[in-house]
């Protein structure tokens, strides 16, 4: 139920993305298809998050020890740039235009992320 919870949750930060920014977009020929669009970009979003940005965290501490946590926002525009990549190589409708538009989907996604996980009940 929790894996659930958070590819939903995944799911509607990144529509809240493509909503707010101009860059970002998810295509589909009906409201159908942009939602399962949507569960499958934030299922690949997820396995990103869970796998690459780790380590890419761990050999760029020195750079975010220095920015003061700053240069996680470079990190997290990083996996939502390489989500858009996956997400067109396997042909899914999803696309970010640029590096500032996935710095500022990335502080948009984060923030969505955080209020969704507040407001929903936590199950453990």
């Amino acid at each position: 139920m929790r894996f659930l919870i958070w590819v939903v949750v995944n799911a509607l930060a990144l529509a809240a993305a493509a909503w707010l920014i101009d860059g970002i977009s998810v295509s589909g020929g009906s409201t159908e298809d942009r939602v399962i669009t949507l569960v499958l970009v934030a299922l690949i979003f997820g396995v990103i998050n869970a796998v690459v940005a780790p380590v890419l965290k761990l050999l760029s501490l020195p750079f975010i020890i220095l920015s003061l946590g700053l240069f996680l926002i470079v990190i997290n525009a990083a996996m939502l740039m390489l989500t858009s990549w996956i997400s067109g190589e396997v042909g899914l409708g999803f696309n970010v235009a640029g590096f500032w538009t996935a710095v500022i989907g990335a502080i948009v996604v984060t923030l969505a992320t955080w209020i969704l996980e507040a407001v929903l009940p936590d199950r453990d």
